[in-house]
């Protein structure tokens, strides 16, 4: 191959999912998080747990107007962290997949890495914040050791399934060619199409 011929070679070459998926993951199960436990069923906020922390927090009250003020800026700052976290997914997506964007959508590879992002989460979120730092539990109260638990179990689930997912995607050119997995996105290389 000359020098003139490899940069062609290498812009040929596929891109992966893999990054993107699970970026876009980590911040879509922050969402999930947040919004589901945090907000509609109100089991949790960020420092609710700070009474019994490891660290030595100081304790807001989620059942004082103070407390709870605190509580929801500590929310919001980790809404933030998880709407950087979809933006700058949906940037690595944007940038590297360059042809037929909307095909990508329906990849079993992005949606499993997806999958594998928000158990990867569920997975640091649940050791650090839960477990490490105490400074807040799924579920407050005598079992919430077992509500702890649940969560990296899930968290573990979500990354397998994503695996599985992502493994179990294929490669469909425009003749319908079926090819090995290879995590990369479509409309990149050769025989581009969707996996």
């Amino acid at each position: 191959m000359t020098a003139t011929e490899r940069p062609a070679a290498v812009a040929a070459r596929p891109v992966s999912l893999r990054l993107p998926g699970i970026v876009l993951g980590v911040g879509l199960g922050g969402f999930v998080d947040g919004i589901l436990l945090h907000q509609l069923l109100q089991w949790h906020h960020m420092l609710t747990g700070t009474d019994s922390d490891n660290i030595g927090v100081r304790y807001y009250s989620p059942r004082t107007v103070s407390g709870l003020e605190m509580n929801t800026v500590w929310d919001g700052l980790f809404h933030v962290v998880c709407w950087l976290s979809v933006l700058a997914g949906l940037a690595l997506l944007y940038a590297r997949v360059t042809r037929r964007r909307r095909r990508v959508w329906g990849s079993r590879v992005l949606w499993g890495w997806v999958l594998a992002g928000w158990g990867l989460f569920n997975l640091v979120e649940g050791v650090i914040d839960h477990h490490v730092l105490g400074i807040h539990h799924v579920r407050g109260g005598p079992n919430q050791t077992w509500w702890d638990i649940g969560f990296l179990v899930l968290g573990a689930v979500l990354l397998a399934a994503g695996y599985l997912l992502r493994r179990g995607g294929g490669f469909v050119d425009d003749d319908t060619e079926r090819t090995p997995d290879t995590d990369r996105a479509p409309g990149t290389g050769p025989g581009a199409g969707t996996r």
